[in-house]
């Protein structure tokens, strides 16, 4: 059988797209499902961006993709520089690489965007398997806190971050020619990615919640009637009320249990609590950023301090023995002094400011990109309040090259107009 010509370039030009598609689709769609889900989307991108780099076929860059790209380079660079200095060998120069890597991919993405079909559909189908499994976890199997195939906190806030997405994606739902079904989906992700989270017990993950619905508002709200926003206020407090409600779901006693945490600490009681060691470890770091502000005192010395720390009775044995702060800003702070902190709100306001531009577009595709866009670094900055989350490779790998999907996508679409 012979093809016209013209079906055959259609074909043929459309098959790196398409490839973008299934990597863009696989990152999201099986990153919590089985482990290290997330690294086979990513690695797909990373060798494609690579071989579109080797053949010299790099897009012509925009003054904002340097400023996202700069931020990518910066944050690794300075996490390179600790590495070396502080003589951590080559597991130190590991997360910050990955930063790095995501480039190739993000070029690829600005070359061959996907069809974003792709990408909220796996974006849905990843939030809603995260809840699924969590919920088995939970109530089937019986354990205290779901974790799916990773960290207890980072699963639980990776399922929030995916249910989050799904919200952002609603905007592009609607002007779909199949809207009820792309709505009905994502609005399942946006549930199975919070109940996800609840499953988890990952407190620091809601902390943050009221600043993603203002996000959320700022895109979509200005449109909606007086009635559809007293609907989504009053779905929003009933299914919080539920959630707290229902002893099954362990939010009820993991509340309590915060409350509680903090009241032995005033009381001076116990240090040791859960929350207590978060109280313990901010202040006993914060001492460490008063002696070495500049420079900080990179992760082995940080270590070693806060261990000192530890015997001398300044902060609580518990306290002493983690190697991280358990706060991603005074972390850095710590470590890295003042240029390492600057470089991480880099890796974080830089994209935000520039995808909040257009977060009331007219386009609701491009909107939907937007918002998407600006809620993947306020939801790492409302998870690493109480944890530091560049320090696992779950969050390492879904920043960067989530960013570069996103950034590739939407980059694209303001350069068409």
């Amino acid at each position: 059988m012979t093809f016209p010509p013209h079906a055959t370039t259609r074909s043929t030009s459309e098959l790196p797209h398409q490839l973008t598609g299934v990597a863009v689709f696989l990152l999201t769609a099986v990153s919590l499902a089985i482990p290290s889900g997330y690294s086979i989307g990513a690695v797909i991108l990373l060798l494609a961006g690579v071989g579109l780099i080797l053949t010299r076929r790099v897009p012509v860059l925009s003054k904002q993709d340097g400023w996202v790209i700069a931020a990518l380079v910066a944050y690794a660079l300075v996490s390179m520089l600790e590495a070396w200095w502080d003589g951590q060998g080559s597991r130190g120069f590991d997360k910050p690489s990955r930063f790095i890597l995501a480039i190739p991919a993000l070029l690829w993405v600005l070359r061959y965007p996907p069809k974003l079909a792709y990408v909220w559909g796996g974006i849905a189908l990843g939030a809603i398997s995260a809840g699924t499994w969590g919920g088995w976890q939970k109530i089937v199997e019986g354990v205290g806190r779901a974790q799916g195939h990773t960290h207890v906190i980072q699963f639980g806030n990776l399922s929030m971050l995916l249910g989050v997405l799904c919200m952002a994606g609603l905007g592009w739902a609607v002007v779909q020619r199949h809207r009820g079904v792309w709505v009905a989906l994502l609005l399942a992700g946006a549930v199975g990615g919070v109940l996800g989270s609840l499953f988890s017990g990952s407190r620091g993950g809601w902390v943050g919640f009221p600043i993603v619905l203002l996000v959320l508002y700022r895109a979509y709200g200005t449109q909606l009637s007086t009635s559809w926003k007293v609907a989504a206020m009053s779905a929003v407090l009933v299914g919080g009320l539920t959630v707290y409600a229902v002893p099954q779901m362990g939010v009820q006693a993991r509340v309590h249990q915060a409350f509680n945490d903090v009241a032995l600490y005033v009381s001076g009681e116990n240090r040791s609590t859960s929350v207590g060691s978060r109280f313990e470890m901010w202040r006993g770091a914060a001492q460490l950023i008063q002696e070495k502000p500049l420079i900080g005192w990179g992760s082995n010395g940080y270590a070693d301090a806060m261990a000192d720390l530890g015997e001398a009775g300044v902060i609580s044995a518990e306290a002493a023995r983690y190697g991280h702060a358990h706060n991603e800003f005074i972390d850095a702070f710590a470590k890295r002094g003042l240029l390492g902190l600057a470089a991480l709100l880099a890796l974080y306001l830089v994209p935000m400011r520039l995808f909040a531009r257009h977060l009331q577009a007219s386009h609701l595709t491009t909107r939907a990109v937007a918002t998407a866009g600006v809620l993947l670094p306020v939801t790492f900055m409302d998870f690493g309040l109480t944890q530091v989350f560049m320090e696992h490779n779950s969050g390492v790998m879904m920043y960067a090259f989530m960013l570069a999907v996103l950034w590739g996508i939407y980059s694209q679409r303001i350069k068409e107009g």
